[in-house]
């Protein structure tokens, strides 16, 4: 299990036996390079602790626990881990700041206890037989098993696989912010922590100016803490508000100059290497970036290997080439991921609150909106506003998953050639309807925050950073910042088609202009234009009738109309086609056979 994930930790690995129990961990040495090793033991040898992640508090924490008592004998941060759970037992879990996937061995008590941090930023896998139990911090590393029927309906609907499900039945993910107890055989799951927006009679009312000066302040707190390391520590820098904010205020808590890396696209809608490159000039970065190109050979077939459950957002590509590039020369990156879910920088945020207002008016345009001529820009006016007309009439949540969703459900079923009784966006309505009381904008919000940034975009982050030994962190995730946001009112996160109000108004005297009111960015490709072009030939072999026959997954003739109706310019399919790419090629690597990670240098050219 351990050498499966020596791309995780490739600088020690270490094991611990205890009869019938065993923890190794793989270390990847970013605090106390010398006596950071693991797994590591309390005073008397009876707790055992390994983890993945960071915790920007354990200073506090260790002078507090020294003050009552705990003598620690390392200088890291994963011993403080087995001090607070002798102190504070099971509730140790919300006293940390951080990402982290752990588990501490009781030996005593012969008691297992794994916890995945609040916001989800590390994965944990576990496998419960009954008579075992496995846990690891990819799918890789535990035994495959059969395929879930319900995660591939989930797979097709989101283009990833949402907690608690994996694409195998017998492995589930453990949600974001809960603890599994293991003890006497017998598991149980617990939640520690559940970020969430303010009931609305609570949101914050204080003055503009107020807050804006709260929130520089409070990122600025989170970056300084997110820059803690032994080693040198980046940005990837995308070009948008989010991530230059990040390296803005990195480059003036740095007494060296940052290190920032960027990628871009020969299509021009898509590259956004000149905005970046404003930021990094204005602050003096050691600046690397890189244009991508597509190699049909090479492109997804990488990303399959990378990637150990189906996995299909796009923007996979670059995150995992970046990740390459900075991987050359730092060991810790900080990436902008949060940032849109918590400040609302999505255009379906503004479409949420348009939809009120001209509802009626949409529906009645929406022949009009189908006849528009189809574009392969990057956010083109014709495939937002299509998505737009066809979910309008329907409730605030099905509505706001109308406007993202991948197949729906008639499509599902055109597929596969049956239509499943499992509803994947059952999983949606269970996180809204927690939060019933908070304003309404705030609670589509937490359903993105809750699902879509904790399966898909924390899951490509983190996948696509340590395929490459490069930890990435994401200081928009920290309490220090949500807590302010999740208090926000709708009028500082979305006004009209204006997104991300206050933190653009906070990011304004330390960005360019052109930077601060720029369009949303993002590692997104021109996969529109690449699916009719470079890419077609291999599309069109990977999902040949003779591969999906095999696989048994998806029907020949419907896969054929989408690509030809794609490639023929009546619709946009890019994502859907990307999604039974992704899905085909994955199975082929990790079912059929051993998955291998190769590097990607041919599709690189660096400026």
């Amino acid at each position: 299990m351990s050498a499966t994930l020596v791309h995780r930790g490739p600088d020690s690995a270490g094991e611990f036996c205890d009869g019938t129990a065993a923890l190794a961990a793989r270390r990847l040495s970013i605090i106390d390079l010398e006596t950071g090793d693991q797994p590591i033991a309390n005073e008397d040898g009876t707790l055992h602790v390994v983890q993945n992640g960071e915790l920007y508090n354990y200073r506090a924490l260790r002078r507090e626990l020294e003050r009552a008592g705990h003598r620690f004998r390392t200088h890291g941060d994963t011993e403080v881990l087995l001090h607070l759970y002798e102190h504070h037992g099971d509730a140790f879990a919300e006293r940390l700041r951080g990402m982290f996937a752990l588990a501490i061995w009781d030996a005593p008590r012969r008691r297992l206890v794994l916890a995945r941090d609040r916001f989800g930023i590390k994965p944990l896998y576990y496998r419960d037989t009954g008579r075992e139990l496995e846990f690891a911090s990819e799918l890789r590393a535990l035994p495959r098993g059969e395929i879930d029927l319900d995660a591939v309906e989930a797979f097709l609907a989101f283009n990833s696989i949402p907690a608690p499900l994996t694409i195998f039945r017998d492995v589930r993910k453990l949600p974001a912010g809960h603890l599994l107890l293991w003890e006497d055989g017998q598991v149980k799951l617990e939640r520690f922590a559940r970020p969430a927006p303010v009931p609305a009679a609570e949101l914050r009312d204080d003055e503009e100016p107020e807050l804006v000066e709260e929130l520089r302040s409070r990122v600025r707190d989170s970056v300084r803490a997110h820059l803690v390391s032994d080693v040198p520590v980046g940005v990837l820098l995308s070009g948008g508000v989010d991530s230059a904010l990040l390296a803005a205020l990195a480059a003036e808590e740095n007494s060296k100059p940052l290190r920032t890396f960027s990628i871009g696209f020969e299509e021009r809608s898509f590259d956004e290497l000149a905005d970046a490159r404003l930021v990094a000039e204005r602050y003096g970065t050691l600046h690397r970036e890189l244009v991508l190109r597509p190699d049909a050979a090479l492109l997804l077939p990488a990303l399959a290997d990378a990637f150990d459950e189906p996995f299909a957002d796009s923007s996979a590509l670059p995150t995992y080439l970046v990740s390459q590039l900075a991987a050359e020369d730092v060991k810790v990156a900080l990436s902008g991921e949060g940032g849109d879910e918590l400040f609302g920088g999505y255009y379906t945020y503004a479409a949420d609150l348009l939809a009120e207002r001209v509802g009626g008016l949409a529906r009645v345009a929406r022949p009009l909106v189908e006849r528009l001529p189809t574009s392969t820009a990057k956010a083109s006016f014709d495939y937002r506003a299509k998505r737009f007309v066809r979910a309008v009439h329907l409730p605030p949540l099905e509505r706001h998953h109308g406007w993202k969703e991948i197949f729906s459900p008639a499509a599902r079923a055109e597929l596969t050639g049956s239509r499943s009784a499992f509803d994947p966006v059952e999983l949606l309505r269970a996180r809204y309807d927690e939060t019933a009381g908070a304003d309404g904008l705030a609670r589509l919000q937490d359903v993105d925050l809750g699902i879509y940034l904790v399966d898909d975009l924390l899951v490509k982050t983190d996948r696509a950073s340590m395929a490459h030994s490069l930890e990435a962190r994401v200081p928009y995730l920290d309490t220090v910042v949500t807590n302010l946001a999740l208090a926000l009112p709708t009028r500082h996160k979305v006004r009209g088609l204006a997104k991300k109000v206050l933190l653009r108004k906070a990011a304004s005297p330390l960005l360019p202009r052109e930077i601060v009111r720029g369009r949303k960015r993002g590692f997104s490709i021109p996969a529109a234009a690449w699916l009719r072009g470079e890419l077609e030939p291999f599309a069109r072999d990977t999902l040949a009738p003779d591969v999906l026959h095999r696989q048994g997954f998806f029907r020949p003739e419907a896969v054929a109309r989408l690509l030809d109706d794609h490639v023929s310019g009546r619709e946009d399919l890019s994502r859907q086609l990307w999604g039974l790419l992704a899905f085909t090629l994955w199975h082929e690597r990790h079912v059929e056979r051993a998955p291998s990670q190769p590097r990607l240098p041919e599709l690189l050219a660096e400026r």
